[in-house]
């Protein structure tokens, strides 16, 4: 039950479908850019978040979709939350636990939890979601913010 009380954190101002990056390093400095504006993150975000999906890469390959989970610590955040990047080219991910092939992923979804251990919750979740092919052609066919935010958190019952 803990994890649906997070689905406040899916915000339609927080869903991107037009990023140009076609390198991680690219997406992470546009997708700052954005959440600084915003007021969500510090200035350090956008170390903390490169150093980390170096150390602990976030790619993952579901039998129907290849995304990538990446989130910062939450020392570096002004207030929670969840941003998803559905960006116009795959963006090259290393695989979760460095296991298997690096993954294109097509959907990004950048977890900012203040909570300790609240990102573990959230990331189970969304991970048992895209194990769905249902769940994640359904998610992938939004193309408005409010359908992408309706999509997924209709899963997180």
């Amino acid at each position: 039950m803990a994890a649906k009380a997070d689905t406040s954190l899916f915000k339609p101002e927080l869903v991107f479908f037009d990023f140009e990056a076609t390198t991680r390093d690219e997406l992470f400095s546009e997708l700052g850019a954005r959440l600084d504006a915003q007021g969500y993150i510090k200035d350090t975000w956008y170390e903390a978040v490169t150093t980390r999906e170096r150390k602990y890469p976030t790619g993952l390959q579901t039998p129907t979709l290849a995304l990538a989970i990446p989130h910062a610590d939450p020392q570096y955040l002004e207030r929670p939350y969840i941003a998803i990047v559905k960006p116009k080219v795959p963006i090259e991910f290393e695989a979760m636990a460095g296991i298997g092939d690096p993954v294109d992923a097509r959907l990004i979804i950048n977890l900012g939890v203040l909570r300790d251990g609240g990102q573990v919750e959230v990331l189970q979740t969304l991970m048992n979601i895209f194990m769905d092919d249902g769940a994640a052609a359904g998610i992938m066919a939004q193309d408005t913010p409010e359908g992408m935010v309706s999509a997924i958190t209709e899963h997180f019952a």
